[in-house]
């Protein structure tokens, strides 16, 4: 048993397609010969599925990020997009050590950014969406 990774893109109509690992990682290392045209501009939704695979079989999904790829005017992952949603993560991470500014001050800063950080780059499927991703991994038997 091992585990294995699915990436499925998102259409404005809910429709999915499949995007190998393979690109997705050159799409990710911002290749320069990689890119998706058609997405050009654009802010796409995408579901990364992590699966436990047998002979790399599907067996079990083990956890599914709903997350948006940004994409610029090339169709390539925008770094500039990349870069503020690496700031905000780290913005989310708690405080090591308070800050003194009294026992009523209670420092939240990183619960907003966590707000923040699922309302840009976090996407709620729905029942639908979710089955049909499923449907795609393991075929019209399996649910």
């Amino acid at each position: 048993m091992g585990m294995g990774l699915r990436v499925f893109l998102v259409n404005d109509d809910d429709s999915i397609e499949r995007l190998s690992l393979a690109r997705y990682e050159r799409l990710r290392r911002r290749e320069p010969e990689e890119r998706l045209p058609k997405y050009a501009g654009r802010r796409l939704r995408y579901a990364l599925v992590i699966l436990e695979v047998v002979d790399r079989r599907p067996l079990e999904i083990l956890r599914i990020q709903y997350s948006f790829l940004h994409f610029d005017s090339e169709g390539r992952i925008d770094t500039a997009e990349q870069e503020r949603e690496g700031r905000l993560a780290m913005e989310m991470v708690p405080p090591v050590v308070a800050e003194r500014r009294g026992p009523q001050v209670v420092d939240s800063r990183h619960k907003f950014a966590q707000k923040r950080y699922q309302d840009r780059y976090k996407w709620t499927p729905s029942p639908e969406i979710e089955a049909t991703i499923v449907e795609a991994i393991f075929g019209k038997h399996r649910r």
